[in-house]
């Protein structure tokens, strides 16, 4: 499709203004086709870039291997260009916008040349739902357009959606690395050094700058950059929720369903509960969203959410047929893998997929590489912030539901993160403010999903929002408690729950995956008000009894499960106190430093 066949004027205008500063060989806009993805792909495989997987193990799926420096989500690469430093916050890096956007005009001089620019119209949830944002990004990618046909909903359906004169969210993106009068790529990854990436938001304007990264999150601008960052403040000023959740739907024996929301740092088995497959007899779990939830009020006071995303975007390591079969089904073809590691008979393989190594492999790194289990420092062969890229409608958990244009109502909203110790299995918030309390709170252990953060330690991921929040996270937590206001609003109820605890010597004291339905099975029940609950100085807890013992939790298993460990917790809030609120200074609510007194209060009776 060509520029000339778009109607949208603003649309053209901005494409021309960037064509003429990246001059790109050629202009192209997406229609969204299955062609035209064909076309894409093949171009990559003859281009060196892309390998076509075994046609009868892995039907259409394709295999990259990125540059080693661009491999992840780079977090100090990151930025939110506010008008002033505080609008951006403490948690946020913060560049004046002149500034930056001077820089990123000397950078995309002449940065397309040698490449296509493709121009590509998506709509982060269901076409012409009134939940729906809309986006257009340009970039000299083809592996992004690939990527965007499986998270967004690409083509021409969605320049009629915008018409002459529709609103849309502005995304520029380029790898950075042009190429001279009959130069390629030669079967090299492109991207720019590290200190040349840029990841920016402007809030104010609405519009998303990622420049010399050509990796997920940092190049597939409809995902973290739009759905999240931008769109944390759009809701704070349309009065709604963007928020980094999952979605899932939970149907009891008798038929009764509920909608439960779920925000975990990276790594902490969302997308696992995401396509969760139950223990429980009766129960069944089915999949809205993995990663994304945006909500806002119906007419009957209840939140609304809809997965603004079309496709998942998963973590390949840890992914089998125990931990998440579903997932696999998913990903078996259609798929896009990075990073992961090839087979001899060009099939795909990772760490914790289930199975040894089947003989010789090329590692992400693109080497041979032979599994040695007794060499405990072996790399490993495909990289641990490795992914797949697969659509959501081939997931057999997806729900019917899923791309329901008035979104789904929610009765729950889960809080987690990886905690070895101190964090009971799950607690309820007594209300609202002290829910929000508890999502203001969330730790965990660090993740190889963050390139340029230790992993192991452990940090304050306020809500999972710590690198997706547009905005002052203070005045987010402030948003969320303006929520909790809404006139004739009838809110989910919160818990905080960790599937990590372990025992003194390292071994874990709950099994997790399926087992985890025995969890979402009393917070069904609390949200109707017949769980077995008990009163603690931290909120509402299941009694011993409420929640079924997997196979091999014992009763004295169970008990550490669900003790509030009050010196654990008094240390808690020593860290809450003194490194983790006095960063939002004036912008902390006040009701959460009531939460916090009152937990202490409790802890100290």
């Amino acid at each position: 499709m060509k520029l000339t066949d778009v109607k949208n004027e603003a649309l053209v205008k901005w494409v021309e203004k960037i064509a003429k500063q990246t001059t790109p060989d050629d202009i192209y806009v997406c229609d969204g086709s299955k062609q035209e993805y064909d076309t894409l792909m093949q171009q990559a495989v003859d281009s060196g870039l892309a390998i076509k997987l075994n046609e009868s193990k892995k039907p259409n799926c394709f295999l990259f291997h990125s540059d080693p420096s661009d491999v992840a989500r780079v977090e100090k690469r990151t930025f939110i260009a506010s008008k002033t430093e505080e609008d951006a916050g403490p948690t946020n890096n913060w560049i004046d916008p002149k500034e930056l956007r001077k820089t990123l005009d000397d950078l995309a001089k002449g940065c397309m040349k040698g490449r296509t620019m493709y121009v590509i119209p998506f709509s982060m949830g269901p076409v012409g739902s009134p939940l729906s944002k809309i986006g257009v990004e340009i970039t000299d990618s083809p592996y992004v357009v690939c990527n965007m046909h499986i998270m967004t909903r690409v083509g021409t359906k969605i320049l009629d959606l915008i018409g002459k004169d529709g609103s849309f969210v502005p995304c520029f993106h380029s790898v950075g690395k042009p190429l001279q009068n009959g130069e390629s790529d030669n079967g090299v990854w492109p991207c720019a050094p590290m200190e040349d990436k840029y990841i920016a938001h402007f809030p104010e304007t609405r519009e998303i700058w990622s420049y010399g990264s050509g990796y997920g999150g940092n190049a597939l601008l409809g995902k973290k950059c739009l759905a999240l960052r931008i769109a944390s403040v759009l809701a704070r000023d349309e009065g709604w929720l963007a928020e980094h959740m999952l979605i899932l739907k939970i149907t009891s024996p008798e038929g009764e369903v509920k909608y439960i929301t779920a925000a975990f740092p990276s790594a902490c088995g969302k997308t696992n509960l995401a396509m969760l497959i139950p223990t429980i007899k009766g129960w069944k779990v089915e999949t809205v969203g993995d990663d994304i939830a945006w909500m806002r009020f119906g007419k009957d006071g209840r939140l609304y959410a809809i997965n603004p995303e079309a496709g998942f975007f998963g973590v390949a390591p840890g992914t089998s047929s125990i931990s998440n079969r579903n997932a696999l089904i998913a990903a078996s073809k259609n798929t896009i893998f990075t990073n992961v590691a090839l087979t001899e008979d060009k099939d795909i393989w990772w760490e914790g997929i289930g199975y040894d190594a089947p003989g010789k492999l090329i590692d992400w790194k693109g080497n041979e590489w032979v599994q040695d289990k007794n060499d405990k420092s072996q790399a490993p062969a495909a990289h641990p912030n490795s992914r797949f890229t697969a659509p959501a409608s081939q997931c057999p958990s997806i729900a019917p539901e899923w791309e329901d244009p008035n979104g789904v109502p929610v009765s729950a909203i889960l809080f987690g993160g990886r905690r070895p110790s101190t964090i009971p299995l799950v607690h309820m918030a007594r209300d609202w403010n002290h829910g929000v309390f508890l999502g203001s709170i969330v730790g965990s252990e660090v993740t190889a999903a963050a390139l340029d953060v230790k992993a192991g330690t452990i940090r304050r991921d306020p809500f999972a929002m710590l690198p997706f929040c547009g905005y002052n996270m203070g005045e987010y937590f402030k948003h969320w408690i303006e929520i909790g206001k809404h006139e004739g609003a009838k809110l989910p109820k919160i818990f905080y729950v960790n599937w990590f605890r372990k025992t003194k010597d390292g071994k874990w004291l709950w099994p997790g995956y399926g087992d985890n339905s025995r969890v979402l099975k009393w917070v069904f029940e609390c949200c109707d008000g017949k769980a077995k609950t008990v009163d603690t100085p931290i909120g509402i807890m299941p009694a011993l009894d409420a929640i079924e013992r997997p196979e091999g939790v014992s009763e004295e298993d169970m008990k550490e499960l669900l003790a509030v460990d009050k010196e654990g917790w008094l240390r808690e809030v020593k860290d809450i106190r003194e490194n983790h609120y006095p960063k939002f200074g004036s912008h902390l609510p006040k009701e959460l430093s009531a939460c916090l007194d009152e937990l202490e209060k409790n802890l100290s009776k």
